[in-house]
């Protein structure tokens, strides 16, 4: 069992990033604004040979019952349940502030280890907030630079003595913990692929054992927090009725149905152009690194409201990285005529979203946990369709059928041959085609992209062709 670190602190102290800096990773948000962190972020962290579960935390304040603040300080207090070391912060640049005194006594009262670590502790600054420190009453304050990575050897020898006398010297130093956080995966894409060479049979690549990451995105206040929560049948992620409470892209791992999942919650996309403050453009930006990074993502609509063309710009990014699609029009329990609200939302994915033809439209309710069911029955097909692979012998069958049918137009006043198909990789399933010239048309192509779709029944999934130029087995060497 590994040791869990909490890291707690008023806002703008310097917790996500010894976050970033213990993990090894950028995953957490950091900007100069107070209170950019808000849900509880879990990581593998790593001080020397210690190995430890560490949790960011939003900033401790004082609020009033039921406000934004209040539920996110309540997410605090369950990490520091959760922990067996608490990392206190303070900010020796500001100063010892009445909410540092405040919510040390609360700690203090707790009963819970806690370190005191005074951050931006850069050269000989924050002399007189150590010698303050003291009156925390939490024993003596660890002077680091999280930014700088000054002072980790005190915090180690730290965790060390607290860990000797909490009988977790052993845990501290043992195998590392399973990630709870959004990882770096190969730069060709979320998920490993194997190819051939030009003109070769493939054999069939063998997909990872592993969990199926989705990636739960849309508008802002479309539910994506709620629907997680239901799932897991605890607030895990903090929910409210104001829009855009979600910041960081949260990975939680979830288990369904006899098959292990990661669920990545994000924070709801806007319009570019609507985007004017920093922390909203990285919290898109890590929305968007969730996309890149999923197998299957679960479009969140409000099925009481007509689709936006956010909606659709965002089903087409996510065509674009070549990730599998379903759409869960959430909030089904408050449509009154549902026939018709269907009806309306399958009109317009069928005139807007024509590359994506079948792709599954699944009325839920995340608050309620109706149809759950069928959201994930379709996430099992699309994902079998999105890592489907054709055998080459199939697949040049069809296309004879095809081009019999269709024979390819004149290109530059010559006839374009195509020679050979094959699939190169799937997910998403990628087909290499071989012609005798460049320049085959988009509308032909598009030929060739339906009737793939419809004989092999590749509905709801990206595909992508790739033109080869034959090589001329006559011209000189």
């Amino acid at each position: 069992m590994a040791v869990t670190l909490a890291i707690v602190g008023r806002p703008n102290v310097g917790k996500s990033t010894l976050f970033n800096r213990l993990t090894g990773t950028r995953h957490a948000i950091v900007n100069d604004q107070p209170g950019v962190t808000r849900d509880r972020r879990g990581g593998s962290g790593q001080l020397a040979e210690m190995r430890f579960h560490l949790i960011d935390t939003a900033g401790l304040e004082q609020a009033r019952q039921g406000s934004l603040e209040a539920r996110m300080r309540a997410q605090t207090e369950a990490a520091v349940q959760q922990a067996d070391i608490t990392l206190m912060m303070i900010d020796v640049r500001a100063g010892l502030l009445p909410d540092d005194s405040y919510f040390a006594g609360l700690l203090r009262k707790a009963g819970v280890p806690v370190i005191l670590l005074a951050n931006k502790c850069e050269g000989k600054k924050g002399d007189t907030a150590l010698a303050e420190a003291w009156s925390l009453g939490l024993g003596m304050p660890v002077p680091i630079s999280a930014e700088h990575g000054e002072g980790l050897i005190d915090l180690h020898d730290a965790l060390l003595e607290q860990a000797r006398a909490l009988g977790l010297e052993a845990a501290l130093y043992g195998e590392e913990v399973e990630e709870e956080i959004l990882t770096s995966l190969p730069a060709e894409g979320a998920l490993p692929e194997t190819g051939a060479a030009d003109g070769e049979e493939e054999e069939v690549e063998t997909l990872p054992a592993g969990p199926l990451r989705l990636a739960v995105v849309g508008r802002p206040n479309m539910g994506k927090s709620t629907l997680i929560n239901s799932l897991l049948g605890e607030d895990r992620l903090l929910t409210g009725p104001e829009a855009g409470i979600t910041r960081d892209a949260i990975l939680v791992p979830f288990h369904y149905q006899d098959r292990d999942y990661e669920l990545v919650d994000t924070a709801g996309i806007r319009r570019n152009a609507r985007i004017s403050d920093r922390v909203e453009w990285l919290m898109v930006q890590d929305a968007q690194r969730a996309i890149q990074y999923a197998a299957v993502c679960v479009l969140m609509l409000d099925a009481r409201q007509p689709l936006h063309k956010q909606d659709m710009a965002i089903a087409r990014h996510i065509a674009e990285e070549g990730r599998a699609l379903v759409i869960a029009a959430n909030m089904w329990d408050a449509v009154t005529d549902k026939q018709a609200a269907m009806r309306r939302i399958r009109d317009r994915l069928q005139t807007s979203l024509a590359q994506l033809r079948g792709v599954p439209l699944v009325p839920i309710s995340g608050l309620y946990s109706q149809g759950i069911g069928n959201l994930f029955a379709a996430i099992g097909d699309m994902d079998s369709v999105w890592s489907s692979r054709i055998a080459t012998a199939r697949l040049n069958r069809w296309l004879e059928r095809m081009l019999e049918a269709h024979p390819p137009p004149l290109v530059k006043g010559r006839r374009l041959r195509i020679r050979y198909m094959t699939q190169i990789k799937s997910r998403p399933p990628t087909f290499a085609l071989f012609v005798s010239q460049n320049g085959l048309p988009e509308s032909y192509l598009r030929y060739l992209i339906g009737g793939l779709r419809d004989e092999f029944g590749l509905t709801g999934v990206p595909l992508r062709m790739v033109l080869r130029k034959s090589s001329n087995p006559y011209a000189p060497g």
